[in-house]
């Protein structure tokens, strides 16, 4: 038996929770039916994208590359800034049902490399423009079109032109059931240097609202004198957890890597028994 077998058998007989935490975090929650409380059932309008960023979710999270625990109570995921756009980057873009010539369509590009069942090693990529996203256009451009003409694609508008773009790839691997290593490696595609903010979000998905009187988790820093950017999480039915980006010693740097290479070789090796 290979390990990733191992972590199976383990999860089937409920000995060790491998299954916890994975990619349950949806890259886009605004605009869908889980989200719809308009009395008429108009789901696209109810919730647009343009109110994402700063409106709160009912029913779920949406991120890029993001993970959460199975109940999504507490979230991970990516969001970018390339100093272009109006906003940051943080969920998908696409075309609503009404919007699209075609009917709905994501505008983005952004691929599930790997993952093994019990997710203990998880690769994703994300193709992120150098230019500024062109979110108006895009939407014009679909309402001139009609049904017998293509879609217009993201790749038309000429954002990607000169490979003027990042690839953004975003690994996770389980070290124990809730200890994850996440590392991120961004390449820059294009022939110049160019800018690049990259903010790993760490949050909990809001339930409070909707049940007054329920406890609100909490997220803090730690007590003075912790050197690093450590953040705990506390929640009443998932506990505390903690996010540490800090700066790490150099040997300890190349150990999480060494696993990290580790388990996307012992996935080669599973995805061959299998």
């Amino acid at each position: 038996m290979t390990e990733e077998h191992r972590r199976l058998e383990a999860a089937a007989r409920r000995t060790a929770h491998w299954r916890r935490w994975g990619p349950y975090l949806s890259e886009r929650q605004w605009g869908t039916v889980r989200e719809d409380y308009s009395p008429g059932g108009t789901a696209w309008e109810y919730f647009p994208h343009d109110q994402a960023r700063s409106r709160a979710y009912r029913w779920g999270e949406d991120g890029l590359a993001g993970i959460s625990d199975n109940h999504q109570r507490l979230c991970f995921a990516l969001a970018l800034w390339n100093g272009r756009d109006p906003i940051v980057k943080e969920r998908l873009f696409g075309v609503t049902g009404t919007q699209g010539n075609h009917g709905e369509d994501v505008k983005e590009y952004y691929f599930y490399l790997d993952s093994t069942p019990t997710h203990s090693y998880m690769k994703y990529l994300y193709k992120y423009p150098q230019r500024a996203y062109p979110y108006g256009r895009l939407i014009e451009e679909a309402a001139r079109r009609g049904r017998g003409q293509p879609e217009y694609e993201l790749l038309d508008t000429g954002i990607f032109a000169d490979d003027r773009y990042f690839d953004v790839v975003v690994e996770y691997a389980k070290a124990t059931v809730d200890d994850l290593l996440v590392r991120i490696t961004v390449e820059n595609r294009g022939p110049d240097p160019a800018q690049l903010h990259v903010l790993p979000t760490l949050w909990f998905r809001n339930t409070w609202t909707w049940e007054p009187g329920s406890p609100r988790p909490r997220l803090r820093a730690p007590a003075s004198g912790v050197v690093g950017g450590l953040v705990e999480a506390e929640h009443a039915t998932l506990g505390r957890r903690w996010l540490d980006a800090g700066a790490a010693p150099a040997a300890e740097l190349d150990e999480a890597a060494h696993e990290l290479d580790g388990l996307e070789t012992a996935t080669e090796r599973f995805r061959q028994r299998v």
